[in-house]
């Protein structure tokens, strides 16, 4: 009859035989934040794209993060609030009493800041909150924020839109169906004017083109919605500098094959 000690034994071996199959088991359901979920233009999910990992696979930078919403919000400020001092209000050229035996304070001005409608000491004056970064870092703070944003599994690709007029209602059935139940950034590669027009109206979505990205739109909105063009323009535009030397050689490559073609047909 086995001891408890031996019972225990055999548990113990048991339990480490069984932990690295956990283990390899809770490695494969991992989710690969490079890897988004593809929508067509119904609504209606067909797999999963790969990102770009020139502008996804970058490790979220806080501290750039924060410094780079500060700047956007100061360059924002316009700058304008302005007061007037004594030397600039009207009025206040004579002296409106006497020096003496009037039992009073002594003024020489109506328009001095102790007195009622004087100048202001120290106010505000028209001034810029311009405050500036280098490109690296704001484009290192984008690729963070996006980067951010794939980990928590907010990003969603969609392959178009199929709006043949603007429709807010299909705007928000499309919404529905690809499953955002907060506020929406949608990034298009260029201009739109009938899904511009379908989403300006729900409350939480916006329509931003992919060059024209910023952090706080990405702070203030919980989900990405990516059209599948956009994601070329978004690593060219802010994904890393040897990324995009790599792009325009291509692009570069592709420019001359095409004349050299039409060189040829000539």
């Amino acid at each position: 009859m086995p001891t408890a000690k031996a019972a225990t034994k055999k548990t113990t071996k048991t339990a480490a035989k069984a932990r690295p199959l956990a283990k390899k088991k809770s490695e494969e359901t991992e989710i690969n934040p490079l890897q988004a979920p593809f929508f067509d233009a119904l609504g209606e999910r067909n797999g999963e794209v790969d990102l770009p990992k020139a502008v996804f696979d970058e490790k979220p930078n806080m501290p750039v993060m924060h410094q780079a919403y500060l700047r956007q919000m100061a360059n924002a400020r316009r700058g304008t609030a302005s007061t007037k001092t004594r030397g600039v209000v009207s009025g206040g050229g004579a002296k409106p009493y006497r020096q003496k035996g009037t039992g009073r304070a002594r003024h020489g001005s109506i328009r001095e800041p102790s007195m009622k409608g004087g100048g202001v000491v120290f106010g505000p004056h028209p001034r810029s909150y311009a405050q500036r970064m280098p490109k690296q870092m704001r484009r290192l703070a984008l690729r963070s924020a996006l980067s951010q944003k794939a980990i928590e599994g907010r990003v969603r690709v969609i392959d178009s839109f199929g709006f043949e007029e603007p429709r807010t209602k299909q705007a928000a059935d499309l919404i529905t169906a690809i499953g955002f139940d907060d506020t929406t950034l949608i990034v298009l590669p260029a201009p739109n004017y009938v899904v511009s027009r379908s989403f300006e109206n729900l409350t939480g979505s916006k329509i931003i083109l992919a060059r024209n990205l910023n952090i706080r739109d990405l702070f203030t909105h919980t989900y990405l919605l990516l059209a599948k063009d956009s994601l070329e323009l978004l690593e060219e535009n802010f994904g890393r500098p040897e990324s995009r030397s790599r792009s325009r050689s291509k692009a570069g490559a592709n420019h001359a094959h095409e004349q050299a073609d039409e060189e040829a047909a000539e």
